[in-house]
């Protein structure tokens, strides 16, 4: 499974991590899709699993080049470079473009997600009576979450530690998203925001010498909150890998159909005209997260006015996302030719 890349490869790598990384951080779209699409989702699963007990065993006897090397090291950690990367760069510059321009960013995603679904489909040649079932199946469910109402937030640890693994379904889940999911558990905000900042300032103060936040109850139950989720996430990513490892090698067609019918499903959820549905107090404000953002309870969707100029620049936006979709089709079917030019096959 483990393939050799070249340095145009490897850089490509680098800039698939960046685009699941911005992925991952728009709630509703899914980082799964990008590795899908992108053709590299199999190898994907096939390195998470690798993360095992042989691989910790490896580490601990301090064999770190054999560990590096069974689990796709290269693979994950270029992958990975990208998403970091994201977080600092992309994410931060989609988190403007959300504020400032809402509308044309969920049209670009939502034309990537419709150039996805073409994209998975048009080789798909193993339509039959099981797999239109699963796809239909898979198409329901996605369709169900897209309606489904937030739950009010929960801070038990066994609920933050199911909501751990959850989160990481955007991840290893096509058209499942990991920030979405959260939205409806009621967890989004206190997972995602009060959480990571208290662990930013909590690393502020360490860097300054300050250790005052361990008599600071409040901050020390939020990081406890956080520990108990991460544990969570990284049991989600372990533990999903193996599973969608197993269903991939036995189940192939069944499992594309599921997660073809998934993503248009998944559609109802990016849907880019809508209006925001705010969280309330008791006496009817709008409530804020502590970034000082109004927290999202859900959202309204309605239908565009073809009259208003901004619908035609949100369709422009739409059309672009199938463009960047396309382009990966093209650059994936480039790759292909240029191995068997290599390999002479």
């Amino acid at each position: 499974m483990q393939q050799q890349r070249t340095l145009l490869d490897n850089i490509f790598l680098v800039i698939k991590g960046l685009f699941m990384g911005a992925a991952n951080k728009v709630p509703g779209v899914s980082g799964g899709i990008v590795a899908f699409v992108g053709g590299f989702y199999e190898e994907f699963i096939y390195s998470l699993q690798k993360i095992n007990g042989k691989a910790f065993k490896l580490l601990i006897n301090g064999r770190f080049k054999s560990f590096y090397k069974y689990t796709n090291g290269s693979f994950l950690v270029l992958l990975i470079l990208g998403m970091l990367i994201s977080y600092f760069s992309i994410s931060q510059l989609l988190d403007y473009f959300l504020e400032k321009k809402e509308l044309f960013v969920w049209a670009a995603f939502f034309g990537m997600v419709l150039g996805s679904i073409y994209y998975i489909s048009k080789d798909y040649e193993h339509w039959n009576r099981k797999t239109i079932t699963a796809g239909i199946i898979g198409l329901i469910v996605g369709i169900s979450i897209s309606f489904l109402s937030p739950a009010k937030e929960n801070d038990n640890l066994i609920f933050i530690f199911f909501c751990g693994i959850i989160s990481v379904s955007g991840m290893t889940l096509p058209g499942l998203s990991g920030s979405f999911i959260l939205i409806l558990l009621g967890n989004y905000v206190l997972l995602l925001v009060d959480s990571v900042n208290a662990l930013y300032v909590t690393f502020a103060e360490i860097f300054r010498g300050d250790f005052s936040f361990l008599k600071h109850k409040e901050r020390m139950e939020t990081l406890t909150i956080l520990s108990v989720f991460t544990l969570g996430s990284a049991t989600g990513l372990v533990t999903l890998s193996h599973v969608l490892g197993y269903v991939l090698k036995r189940y192939k067609e069944i499992t594309t159909a599921v997660i073809i019918g998934f993503i248009t499903g998944s559609l109802g959820v990016i849907w880019p005209w809508k209006r925001s549905i705010f969280k309330m107090d008791t006496i009817g404000n709008i409530m804020y997260d502590s970034n000082g953002d109004k927290i999202i309870l859900n959202y309204q969707r309605y239908l565009p006015d073809i009259a208003n100029m901004e619908t035609w620049g949100a369709l422009f936006f739409v059309i672009f996302g199938i463009f960047v979709l396309l382009s990966l089709d093209w650059y994936g079917k480039n790759r292909k030719e240029r191995k068997k030019v290599r390999t002479g096959r």
